[in-house]
């Protein structure tokens, strides 16, 4: 009996262990055989995949300069073929179920242009030369919710784990700050929609190049999200402190409801509760593709895989375009969309036993080259392919080198079922986001309470 009980105590104790740094040998392969953020630096077999030759890191003649539109270096690019419902069993090993399901409920109006792969995604040296440490120093603990020794660069760009890859999009490099619009869609089955206009401003204090893992304070990410139409919705507020080690402390979340005009604490911030203004149409923890905690999940790393995905979206992100230009009834315009093959890890996310959400099953795609997830298939309580959400990447190479980051240009959520989307992080008719630097005071609770007020 009391060996029983010694054994069980070591499993315990090794569930909650700290582990992910790899060997000198291993981080090494970061400056020859991967690249600095740990995807394969060469070609895949064909060439279809091309070398990695750094990324697209300097502005193209196009752009007009700091806090103009991020232009399309690629205007001459053209689809080498699309996909359709007429050739889709030609390409259906590089697509995921969530892609095949909507060429079958869309069969006649769905489809997918595929551009050359072109491998954009570029992160500054600094980025580079702290995931390098990191490989060495960072750890994973608390059952895969605790990041320990890591800062700045991608925590595990040898990722052994499922947890460590989603923890990799989490914590991408995105620049000390930013101020952006991002505009909500959700539309009905006939393709009638209103718009959902959103500021968001995040401060990003693991990104600073100069701060330590202690120096934290626990918080990866300070977020403020203010509604500023329709006015059914207007003046909503919500401040959100995302920490690091969520074992010791979950999320710290707050809400301002103009009819009460009171900054109240917001638990429900998180999970499967809805997501501001998306009618229903996603979860918290969908908003960026994936966010917040991932103890409500197993997660296993089933490993790489080449996809045919949302990439380098320039001509989404144009601001000649109007929304109602490419959200349209039951997908958005696929005139827009650009497709290419990139290797993606993919993970999968199975419900724990005692917990809850509405999503049992989740399959996550994530771009190599940076961290960001691209694709998602969600599946409900009774193994149905339920919603499917793509990430419509583009690389923002708007500013010095300090400010090369991968971003989006779109995000959708198709819901099979009902037969409704959400389209979300548009800015097209908005301005540009841009890079700002924050104070941690700006996001303390009384300050937000004091401008919520005025």
């Amino acid at each position: 009996m009391k060996r029983t009980l010694l054994m069980a105590l070591g499993l315990t104790l090794a569930s909650f262990s700290v582990f992910a740094k790899v060997s000198q040998e291993e981080a090494d392969k970061l400056k020859s055989t991967l690249t600095p953020v740990g995807a394969e630096r060469a070609a895949n077999k064909d060439g279809s995949i091309p070398k990695w030759e750094g990324g697209l890191t300097k502005p193209p003649a196009c752009y007009g300069g700091p806090g103009k539109r991020l232009c399309n270096p690629f205007p001459d690019d053209k689809p080498k073929f699309s996909i359709t419902k007429a050739n889709i069993e030609q390409y259906k090993t590089k697509l995921t179920d969530g892609q095949k399901a909507l060429f079958k409920k869309y069969s006649e109006t769905y489809k997918m242009n595929v551009y050359q792969t072109r491998r954009t995604g570029a992160f500054p040296q600094f980025v580079y030369d702290a995931t390098y440490k990191n490989a060495l120093n960072a750890e994973i603990g608390g059952g895969g919710e605790t990041v320990v020794n890591a800062i700045l660069g991608i925590p595990y760009p040898i990722p052994k784990s499922g947890n460590e890859v989603i923890w990799n999009h989490k914590l991408r490099y995105r620049g000390v700050g930013a101020d952006r619009w991002n505009i909500q869609a959700a539309v009905t089955t006939g393709g009638d929609f209103n718009l959902v206009k959103i500021r968001e401003q995040v401060m990003f204090p693991y990104d600073s190049k100069t701060a330590k893992p202690a120096d934290l304070n626990n918080v990866s990410i300070y977020f403020l999200q203010t509604v500023a139409s329709p006015p059914r919705l207007a003046g909503t507020i919500t401040l959100v402190h995302e920490t690091m080690d969520q074992v010791k402390e979950p999320r710290r979340a707050w809400q301002y409801n103009p009819g009460q005009r009171r900054l109240r604490r917001a638990p429900n911030v998180g999970y499967d509760n809805p997501g501001t203004g998306s009618d229903g149409l996603r979860t918290n923890d969908q908003f960026d593709m994936y966010n917040g905690a991932t103890d409500r999940y197993t997660w296993k790393l089933i490993g790489k895989k080449e996809i045919y995905v949302p990439y380098n979206a320039y001509a989404l992100h144009s601001d000649k375009l109007k929304y109602k230009d490419f959200v349209t009834k039951n997908h958005i315009n696929p005139q827009y969309p650009r497709y290419e093959l990139h290797r993606v890890w993919v993970v999968e996310a199975n419900i724990k036993a005692g917990t809850t959400h509405i999503y049992q099953r989740r399959l996550f795609y994530v771009d190599e080259d940076t961290w960001q997830i691209l694709a998602v298939d969600n599946y409900d309580s009774r193994g149905t392919l339920w919603r499917v959400q793509e990430g419509h990447f583009l690389q923002a190479y708007n500013g010095p080198l300090d400010q090369l980051v991968p971003g989006s240009a779109l995000e959708t959520v198709y819901d099979l079922i009902s037969g409704r989307y959400l389209t979300l992080a548009m800015n097209n008719e908005e301005p540009e986001t841009v890079e700002k630097s924050y104070e941690v005071s700006f996001f303390d609770p009384s300050n937000v309470s004091k401008q919520a007020t005025k």
